[in-house]
């Protein structure tokens, strides 16, 4: 099942990556899981995903970084994005980037569950803007 594109788990530890990209192919996407912080760099210049979940914690390049990256370029800016942080403080930083903030430890449910209704809201706010602009035009 490939409905909703790729989503990408930038994400240092194994199994918490697997984790999160087996709860993502679970609700409709296609999964990459990216273990360093500048190989997602080179990976989101080369495509741009519909989902990321990012580790703050990354060896090279920090995920406080790639998200400022992430959010200062036209291309990638609306890409919806999940902090997965065991890192509180740190979370509270980019709190205002993300368009979600998960404190590990998490669970697949979770994962799953809240990733699902990032969709769903995505959904619903682009379905109304289209009437609003079609609206506009009548």
């Amino acid at each position: 099942m490939n409905e909703y594109g790729l989503a990408l788990v930038i994400e240092d530890d194994y199994d918490a990556a697997l984790i999160f990209a087996k709860a993502l192919q679970v609700v409709g996407f296609q999964t990459e899981e990216i273990h360093n912080g500048s190989h997602a760099l080179a990976r989101l210049a080369e495509t741009t995903p519909n989902m990321i979940i990012l580790d703050l914690h990354l060896p090279e390049v920090n995920g406080m970084s790639i998200i400022q990256s992430i959010r200062s370029d036209e291309r990638l800016a609306d890409i919806l994005v999940i902090i997965a942080s065991a890192d509180p403080r740190m979370a509270d930083l980019v709190q205002q980037e993300a368009d979600l903030v998960l404190i590990k430890p998490t669970t697949f449910s979770q994962v799953r569950d809240l990733a699902r209704r990032l969709v769903e809201i995505r959904a619903k706010k682009k379905e109304n803007d289209l009437k609003q602009s079609s609206d506009l035009e009548s």
